[in-house]
């Protein structure tokens, strides 16, 4: 006799790896500083995070919004464009240099979290960092980015959210 209120097993009531990851990502990109896009990138290995990072000035620089605005942006530069005027590291380019600073390797397949794909900087010290792997959520206007991590043989995956129950 069922009484209607029977609970899920527990395995169906928890989020898939990519899922959970990218959760996480989420969160990590509310500590970004940037007044155009806000992004978070964790780097993973055998489902242990290694490293987060968002984008942002580098440490101890002062943000764009204590600078009076987004140089790119009060220029109307489009995204993906002159990306040397930003102030801002991106996230994935933190991601690293978190792992560099805490010593923590890089080795074996590695996957990048990130919410937006990387652009072709990113895309370049991803590939040199050992990431295998890549799971993006918004796109970003790079085929370049996409053709080397194609060539570098790095699996390109644009996650979905999964549909709401």
């Amino acid at each position: 006799m069922s009484s209607g209120s029977e609970k899920k097993p527990l395995t169906q009531s928890r989020p898939a790896w990519d899922d959970y990851f990218m959760e996480i990502c989420h969160v990590v990109a509310k500590r970004a500083t940037c007044l155009r896009r806000k992004v978070g990138a964790l780097l993973v290995r055998d489902r242990r995070i290694l490293a987060t990072g968002y984008n942002g000035p580098p440490k101890g620089l002062a943000h764009c919004d204590e600078r009076g605005g987004c140089l790119r942006q009060q220029r109307g530069i489009p995204a993906g464009e002159r990306l040397e005027l930003c102030r801002a590291l991106h996230a994935e380019q933190n991601a690293i240099v978190q792992a560099a600073i805490h010593g923590v390797a890089l080795e074996g397949p590695v996957t990048c979290y990130v919410t937006t794909q990387p652009c072709v900087t990113c895309a370049k010290m991803l590939i040199n960092a050992n990431v295998t792997r890549i799971v993006y959520e918004g796109d970003y206007p790079d085929e370049l980015s996409r053709e080397m991590l194609a060539e570098a043989g790095v699996e390109l995956v644009r996650y979905r959210p999964p549909n709401p129950e």
